[in-house]
């Protein structure tokens, strides 16, 4: 914005429209930061306008304070202002009675420069001379921001000559033409601005101290078999003495550590062009890098020359070697089983060849190192693992290892089992954590801590089996493990006390250099699935798959995609049972294990709760079948409780019409009335009344005979029933009387009369039919066919005594039969006259019907033409297709 409105003004400036106006002084000056600035405004007659006219703008938005102005006459207003970082560069005077600035100028804001410091200047070695560059090197004392206009000048004079150069901020070069050896230099900065000029303190000094050379060249390690603990250094100067008289620096390390270890530079303040390195480790590889300075008043080293590395001779072992054992305990046995393994001691001072070992009660035996292993840089950690022994829970055992090199052999270690009932104190507390990414370990030491003089810490990779150990000083209660440990890798950690050299009991714990999210999830296995319920089983992940410490599992259910239960699970429990679900429900189920740094879920498994809990379809039939057990055993007891009153309710008690006196009604015939002839039949219809009550022997028994019929009144062949044939009485009705005049057949109550038929056989089912007429001989016996009837009882049905004032005829009295028939042979519609009754009497104790008869004529007794349904002898061919016959001379009234 500033830059346009500068665009802007210089443009009207140019064209000359507000020229005229009038006019800042000063013009477009430098003003320095944290200074005030004054600036006067004066008018010219073409603005047409006063002092009072007059207000200031910095950045043309942002109006000053009129406490900030002066008036200096009509038309001059000076302004003062604080100059920052913040103030803008453009600052207007402007008049109220105009619309365009009356004039502006720009403000180039600086800090006023400073001394510059630390001027520090060399020149570089170049071929086998001193270059005639110096540079030199200072912090500028101009602050920011610096403006284009600031000039940087270094000075350099010697001999009375100044050589100068205009150069950068903080740096600069000047030549000399020739490099002045052994001459005094004096060097100096000048720096300036707008605002001033300064120049920096002068360096007064040597020229040859200015000098860097290049670095020693050729430098040589050399070993020396007869001295195996040191190496000869060798070097070439990079420069003539003549030039420069040089002093060296030497540093060296191990190639495996890379921690540099410098020699005194005293020892290396003369001029020479070798040293020899002492006091180092036998078969060692080391690094040596060697530098040179002009003198020790000051200058500036040269850089570090190339390393070159060369392995010191090999000497007798100076330590005894690093024995260790594991014992496993054999079930069944008294005995352990001894594995007993052996490192290379720590100052090996070579290459371990072979180990000599002694078992308890036997000879030295020798055990030959791999020699392709032996070119390894960590030969100090290779273990060599020595055959496994049983010894007795008893005996005390004592095992002596001896180390070999090409040079010599180790002092002899020994190492001590104790018997198993010897009780050495373990450590107490034994926990780990993670520092700096090495694993640590932390113990208490023991309670009785008499004759303690090591631990053993001790670690198992479980994944591969691979172990190792290490030895800390008896006052130590941490140790980090110096083992070359994997991350995500499950090792057992165990701290061991020793006691004169014998070993106590360990403490054990589960430990990881990096723990993660485990590799795999757990495979989720549905158990048992429930109504309400689903239990889930699940294993645990491999240990070399967990990655860390499971702290816990978590059980999601989801229901329709969405969670519905989470149920977080302690990491020693494999098995878990969700509750609180619904029945015939589809869930999805997942499950995640977590360790402190991640988690991992297992695949989504999809189960439907079922429809009915186990058992629940066996209670409910077994219930049921209870509950009808139950009631049959209620009605059963119903039953024999109350079986009479039921009996009587449903089945009453009907007496037998074969006991009943009314078969003897008349003195004129015999007791056993005569048998019909074969053949014949009765011309008789019998009208059945049912009783109250019929006994349940006569409703369900086919084998029972009719009562004797009685000749008291006669019964119209022309009146049997039409009604099919049924029991003779089923159950109690009323009855229509008939009078002695003989009713009319058509004259009848609203209720149905039923009749029975009465055919003469040879018997019916056994029965002995009774006589009729003794003058017709033997008959057959009627049999009746059961028809139902509303009538009511006749009254002499009702009155049995009234029978003997009938004089027009006789009347026989029979018992009913219960599957009496119509007769196929009586009809009404007149084929066969139907059998008209007359009189009918029911007495209380059982059902009989009552027959009048009238004595025939002998041509009246012929037999009945054949009919359909006969044969040609006119014997019927079915007693249910004949017709009815005359019965016995008399015919029905």
């Amino acid at each position: 914005m500033d830059t346009f409105l500068s665009l802007v003004f210089l443009a009207s400036t140019a064209s000359g429209t507000i020229a005229n106006y009038g006019m800042i002084q000063p013009q477009s000056p430098t003003v320095e930061i944290g200074k005030n600035f004054t600036a006067t405004c004066v008018l010219y007659k073409d603005a047409l306008s006063t002092a009072e006219d007059i207000y200031w703008t910095n950045r043309n938005t942002i109006e000053i304070p009129k406490t900030q102005y002066t008036k200096i006459n009509d038309s001059a207003v000076n302004v003062t202002i604080t100059i920052t970082s913040n103030t803008g560069q453009w600052l207007y005077c402007k008049s109220r009675r105009l619309l365009s600035p009356v004039h502006g100028i720009l403000l180039t804001k600086e800090y006023p420069p400073e001394k510059p410091t630390n001027l520090s200047c060399e020149a570089l070695q170049s071929g086998d001379r001193i270059s005639s560059y110096i540079s030199c090197t200072w912090v500028s004392g101009l602050k920011q921001p610096v403006t284009q206009d600031a000039k940087y000048t270094l000075f350099v004079l010697y001999s009375n000559t100044l050589y100068k150069n205009h150069t950068q901020r903080g740096m600069g070069i000047v030549d000399l033409s020739t490099f002045p050896n052994f001459m005094q230099l004096e060097i100096w900065v000048d720096e300036e601005n707008k605002l001033g000029k300064v120049q920096s303190d002068r360096l007064d000094i040597d020229a040859n101290e200015l000098v860097k050379t290049n670095p020693p060249s050729e430098v040589k390690l050399i070993p020396e078999k007869e001295f195996p603990r040191s190496l000869r250094v060798e070097w070439k100067h990079p420069i003539h003495p003549t030039y420069l008289n040089l002093r060296y620096h030497i540093r060296f390390c191990t190639a495996s550590s890379k921690e540099w270890f410098e020699v005194p530079q005293s020892d290396t303040e003369n001029y020479t062009g070798s040293f020899r390195l002492q006091d180092l480790k036998p078969d060692t590889l080391y690094l040596v890098e060697v530098r040179c300075i002009h003198s020790s008043k000051g200058g500036h080293w040269s850089d570090w020359s190339k390393s070159v590395e060369a392995r010191t001779p090999e000497a007798k072992p100076a330590s005894k070697p690093d024995v260790w054992r594991v014992i496993v305990p054999m079930e069944g046995r008294s005995e352990r089983g001894v594995q007993v393994y052996s490192k290379a001691p720590v100052e090996s001072n070579g290459k371990i060849r072979k180990y000599d070992i002694r078992f308890p009660n036997k000879n030295w035996e020798t055990v030959t190192v791999n020699n392709t292993d032996l070119d390894s840089s960590f030969q100090n950690r290779k273990i060599t693992v020595f055959r496994k022994i049983d010894i007795s829970d008893s005996v005390t055992a004592h095992f002596y290892v001896i180390a070999h090199n090409a040079v010599g052999m180790s002092p002899e270690a020994s190492l001590v089992i104790p018997k198993i009932s010897q009780d050495l104190p373990h450590v107490e507390a034994l926990r780990w954590y993670n520092n700096e990414g090495k694993l640590w370990v932390k113990w208490k030491h023991p309670i009785n801590r008499v004759n303690l003089t090591e631990y053993v810490v001790e670690w198992v990779s479980v994944s591969d089996g691979k172990m190792d150990w290490q030895r800390e000083h008896r006052h130590i209660s941490q140790a980090a493990i110096l083992g070359n440990l994997q991350k995500f890798k499950h090792y057992n950690v165990s701290v061991y006390p020793v006691y004169s050299g014998m070993a106590g009991k360990p403490r054990t714990t589960v430990a990881f250099l990096e723990q993660g999210a485990p590799e795999e999830a757990p495979t989720l296995r549905l158990k048992r699935i429930g109504k309400y319920d689903v239990e889930l089983q699940w294993f645990e992940i491999p240990l070399d798959k967990q990655h860390g410490i499971i702290v816990n599992y978590t059980i999601f259910c989801l229901l329709n995609g969405k969670e519905y239960l989470t149920e977080t699970i302690l990491p020693t429990t494999f098995s878990y049972t969700l509750k609180s679900l619904s029945s015939h429900t589809s869930y999805e189920v997942s499950i995640r294990a977590s360790t402190i740094n991640g988690s991992v879920d297992s695949p989504g498994t999809t189960f439907s709760t079922l429809n009915y809990a186990k058992g629940e379809i066996e209670g409910i039939v077994v219930g049921v079948c209870f509950a009808f057990l139950l009631c049959v055993l209620v009605v059963l007891i119903l039953w024999f409780k109350f079986k009479s009153w039921i009996k009587n309710i449903f089945w009453p008690d009907v007496p037998n019409p074969s006991n009943s006196t009314i078969a003897t009604w008349s003195p004129d015939f015999p007791s056993k009335p005569d048998t019909p002839k074969e053949g014949a039949l009765a011309d008789v219809s019998v009208m059945e009344v049912e009783a109250d009550m019929l006994d349940s022997k006569s409703l369900f028994e086919e084998e029972k005979t009719c009562l004797p019929l009685k000749k008291d009144k006669y019964l119209s062949e022309e009146h049997s029933s039409g009604i099919g044939g049924s029991s003779c009485m089923s159950s109690p009705r009323q009855s229509v009387s008939d009078s002695d005049e003989g009713s009319d057949s058509g004259q009848t109550t609203a209720s149905t009369v039923q009749y029975s038929s009465v055919v003469a056989t040879s018997g019916y089912k056994g029965q002995t039919p009774s006589l009729l007429r003794p003058s017709q001989g033997p008959t057959q016996q009627p049999t009746f066919a059961r028809s139902e009837s509303t009538q009511p009882l006749l009254d002499s049905e009702e009155h049995p005594d009234l029978l003997g004032q009938e004089g027009s005829g006789q009347t026989q009295r029979y018992p009913c039969n219960p599957y009496f028939r119509r007769w196929p042979g009586a009809s009404e519609d007149g084929g066969q006259p139907a059998a008209e009754f007359s009189h009918l009497e029911m007495e209380e104790q059982g059902c009989v019907a009552m027959l009048r008869f009238s004595p025939l004529d002998e041509a009246s007794q012929q037999t009945t033409p054949t009919e359909e349904g006969q044969s040609s002898d006119g014997q019927p061919a079915d007693p249910a297709s004949s017709y009815i016959p005359q019965l016995n001379g008399y015919r029905p009234q």
